[in-house]
């Protein structure tokens, strides 16, 4: 293979210490097979050929497969070899094989390299294959193929490939940061973060495609909004040769679908084509790979490959033709939307009527809350206004639209054009609100203040609206209570109920007035806007405020019920902003619930979407779930890689800075530093004003400070703190908050020796989790209960207890906390006896593992043969020792002996 010389190699560490694990295993055990896979362009070989630069004295053994050679039996053999086979037997060329590496490498792993493999000769396969079973000494054969075959490999090859499943690394495309650092290395160019995630997207995150873009493309277009993003050279007279080739009438069905743009409906192209055969013409396509059929809600539709191959046809077409099927496809649609696109497609010059129309559109979008078709329709009514005062308007409301639609990528590439205007009330709203959603509260707040000292309310009440709607948001972010039910009283009374800024300020009142103890007042203004707010995206924001409402007032079945309406955005013009707000909350749902399996799929998912809408101030609040559950599981690694990507100062939003605060101190709790937990809140008790985050419910805190000052001696101030809190929590009567207080106020008067005063505390605060469906915090009370009872020589009160919290922490899978009980009913003088659990009671995957393991297996090798990860083995495990009662490999193994 070749040199990769001193090229960075960018994304790619995840797959490099995965290769670097293979390795150590190859080392230590029987030679392994590895899988490399990914699709053209990934870099897979380019990925293998950094690892072997990295261990220069590996002996390393490559072959390259092609499609014309693949028919030449044990020609990769002889490759590898730099010799002709003397046999025609494949285990006799293994022995070959064998005997060409075994003199000279000794006992140093080696590496055999076939790239492209799925083009390796059948005979070559099956003699690598054999070798590997009759070579006794470390090695690593790295199969690099495709994990998309093209046409033509043989299916035994496929077959054999798909044997060694064991060890497949499939290299992923790059992510936004991913890129950035690309353009860097290739360009120096610092590329905007927006821009990067548009040519993810655009490239499906493929290294060559990047590549090639980067090194051709002019970098101040980058700077520029494009309707349609460039195409590599190769990519795009790749597609013309494909389209060359193709007969008139095919070639006019592919130009149609690309100008019609998404996956248009297979009539409305044909129609577009004007062509006499369209299955024909369609088939031809299909099978030159151009396009592929697919169907949705029962009609036919047509979809591009991939976004470049859609670019690359769009843009191959001259002036005339593109004018030509615009005009033509605004007749042929039905929706009044698209018909405006292909109109203003065609538009060559400015078009004041056309762009009213335009207007006029977005503004019946507006009220439905269909942010991103608003958008489209402002970005082009702006380009054909000729007036520069009303073009410059209608962007800025553009640009506003974008933030909305959670589009703040697309939205951030026209700022620096928008800051360029002259100032004004709605410029500076607009610019406010991206401050806010970028986590910049200073910026936001003199954005906002400008904005607002600078419109008349009464001349331009629309406008005042907007302004006070993004006050509203500014005063949730900033956690102000009484802010927020002002500026959302406001915004109602500026405009028509029906307004977007009144419907958006109306959902989010709510949490103002339960913010300042307002709790039925906010209940009631939901129950009456329940029964207006109309379907789609209004809903949305209804029920994600609802939702995080019910999550705070101890309906957490109710709030999980409603977030869960709020997440998906593809059927109701959602907006991804609220959903991945929606997403936060629901994770702490679950994670009240505890339902921490679905808490972690949560976060994973609006981690991922989290990567595309650059949305910073949401950041804090998804990983805070991720930090708490990965800890309290004993997933350290994945503990703290949320921590790292929750980090947040005093300097950002409380919105950002409270949850950050929280991950930190609960996952200091988990390793009972309290000192850490102390630093990590500490802050929390300075914030102003106080409405909000003393409010119970909403942050659950004050139990974790207070407990921490008990354990780290500082009794007194515990007590002083707790006081205040205590009775805001008896004055709402806020069940789940005097539970964790009690908690807390039980440490206190078990550290001053009053056991009987903390017996009384602990057990009114289970009374208070009876009903409540709150698995850990009442395994939480039940630790700290035990704990106490121990210290005061309660043992045998304190043992009944702990198992208790044992039992509570086992259902959740929180490991960490499984293991402190064990230590503290083994310090009490507990002897822990065997569970009462069988092997017959193990779940069919749980029972699974345990026959492997018993047996001897790894935990790696246990995951390849039942095809799961290993961190799903390490779970299984940790499950099985704690329902059989036993703590090691070696006494599963002989229990599984005993049982069987």
């Amino acid at each position: 293979m070749r040199d990769p010389g001193n090229i960075e190699l960018v994304g790619r560490s995840r797959e490099l210490a995965e290769l670097e694990s293979i390795l150590r295993e190859a080392g230590e055990n029987a030679p392994v097979v590895v899988v490399v896979e990914g699709v053209p362009g990934i870099g897979k070989t380019t990925l293998v050929e950094h690892f072997l630069a990295a261990h220069p004295d590996l002996p390393a053994f490559s072959a390259v497969c092609t499609p014309w050679a693949s028919g030449h039996p044990f020609g990769v053999a002889q490759q590898l070899l730099g010799a002709a086979v003397t046999s025609e037997d494949p285990v006799d060329v293994a022995r070959e094989l064998v005997a060409a590496v075994d003199p000279p490498a000794g006992d140093v792993p080696f590496v055999f390299v076939l790239d492209d493999a799925q083009w390796a000769d059948l005979a070559s396969l099956q003699a690598l294959t054999s070798a590997v079973h009759l070579l006794d000494r470390p090695a690593m054969i790295v199969l690099v193929t495709n994990s998309e075959p093209p046409e033509g490999v043989p299916a035994d090859v496929l077959d054999l490939l798909d044997r060694h499943r064991r060890h497949r690394i499939h290299v992923r495309p790059l992510d936004a940061s991913d890129t950035r650092r690309l353009a860097n290395t290739l360009a120096h160019l610092d590329l905007p973060a927006p821009v990067a995630h548009q040519l993810v997207q655009h490239t499906a995150g493929n290294p060559r495609h990047l590549t090639q873009l980067l090194q051709e493309v002019d970098p101040s277009a980058w700077s520029q909004w494009q309707p349609v993003l460039p195409v590599p050279r190769t990519f795009a007279a790749k597609v013309q040769s494909q389209l060359s080739a193709c007969s008139a009438p095919a070639r006019a069905l592919v130009e149609s679908a690309a100008v019609l743009a998404g996956d248009p409906r297979f009539a409305d192209a044909a129609a577009l084509a004007g062509i006499e055969h369209p299955v024909e013409a369609l088939d031809e396509i299909h099978r030159a790979g151009l396009l592929t059929v697919g169907e949705h809600r029962g009609v036919t539709v047509l979809t591009f490959p991939s976004p470049l191959t859609r670019a690359a046809v769009y843009r191959s077409l001259g002036p005339i033709r593109l004018r030509d099927l615009h005009d033509h496809a605004a007749q042929i649609v039905e929706d009044e939307g698209r018909r405006l696109d292909h109109r203003a497609a065609a538009a060559p010059f400015a078009d004041p009527a056309l762009a009213d129309e335009l207007d006029t559109y977005s503004a019946q979008r507006a009220t439905v809350g269909a942010w991103s078709a608003v958008a489209d329709a402002l970005i082009k009514s702006s380009r054909l206004t000729v007036d520069r005062g009303e073009r410059e308007q209608r962007l800025i409301r553009a640009v506003d639209a974008l933030v909305g639609a959670s589009n703040l990528p697309q939205a951030l590439a026209f700022a620096p054009e928008i800051e360029s205007f002259p100032e004004s009330p709605l410029r500076d709203a607009v610019l406010g609100y991206l401050a806010i959603l970028r986590g910049r509260p200073a910026e936001a707040d003199l954005l906002l203040t400008q904005s607002w000292t600078a419109c008349d309310p009464g001349t331009d009440p629309a406008t005042a609206a907007l302004i006070c709607q993004r006050r509203v948001l500014d005063s949730l972010v900033r956690w102000h209570g009484p802010d927020l039910v002002e500026w959302a009283s406001r915004a109602v009374a500026l405009v028509d109920p029906g307004d977007p800024s009144a419907v958006e300020s109306a959902a989010i009142m709510g949490l103002g007035l339960a913010a300042t103890g307002q709790v039925v007042e906010a209940r009631a203004a939901y129950d009456t806007l329940s029964a207006k707010i109309a379907l789609g995206a209004q809903s949305q924001r209804f029920d994600m405020a609802r939702g995080w409402l019910d999550l705070a007032l101890d309906d957490p079945e109710s709030a999980r019920q409603e977030l869960e309406s709020a997440v998906p955005t593809a059927f109701r013009m959602g907006s991804t902003r609220i959903s991945l707000w929606a997403q936060a909350w629901l994770a702490r749902t679950q994670f009240a619930l505890g339902d921490w399996s679905g808490a972690i799929a949560t976060v994973d998912r609006a981690v991922h979407q989290l990567e595309d809408a650059a949305l910073d101030l949401v950041r804090p609040l998804v990983h805070w779930t991720g930090a708490q559950t990965h800890a309290l599981r004993g997933n350290w690694p994945a503990a703290h890689e949320h921590l790292r990507l929750a980090a947040a100062s005093s300097h950002d939003y409380p919105m950002m800075f409270i949850p950050s605060s929280l991950a930190r101190a609960q996952c200091a709790e988990v390793q009972a530093d309290y000192a850490a937990v102390i630093r990590a809140l500490e802050p929390l008790t300075r914030l102003q004003p106080r409405e909000g985050i003393d409010e119970p419910g909403f942050w659950q805190w004050p139990d974790v400070y207070a407990n921490a000052l008990v354990m780290a001696g500082r009794v007194d101030d515990a007590d002083t703190f707790l006081t205040p809190h205590e009775e805001r929590a008896a004055e709402r009567g806020h069940r789940s908050a005097m539970a964790r207080l009690g908690y807390a106020r039980g440490r206190v008067a078990g550290a001053r020796g009053d056991i009987d005063a903390a017996r009384d505390v602990f057990e009114t605060a289970l009374t208070h989790l009876d009903t409540l469906p709150l698995p850990y915090d009442r395994a939480r009370v039940n630790f700290a209960y035990g704990q106490t009872l121990r210290r005061a020589g309660k043992r045998r009160e304190a043992d009944a207890v702990m198992q208790a919290a044992r039992e509570g922490y086992f259902a959740l899978g929180a490991t960490s906390y499984v293991q402190r009980c064990d230590r503290e009913l083994k310090a009490g003088g507990l002897n822990l006896k065997r569970s009462r659990f069988t092997l017959e009671e193990l779940t069919p995957q749980e029972r699974a593992v345990t026959e492997l393991v018993a047996g001897g297996a790894s935990n790696k090798e246990a995951a390849g043969e039942l095809f799961l990860s290993v961190k799903t083995v390490q779970y299984h495990l940790t499950r099985v020792y704690a329902k059989l009662g036993i703590r090691s490999r070696s006494e599963l193994a002989a229990q599984f002996r005993d049982q069987e």
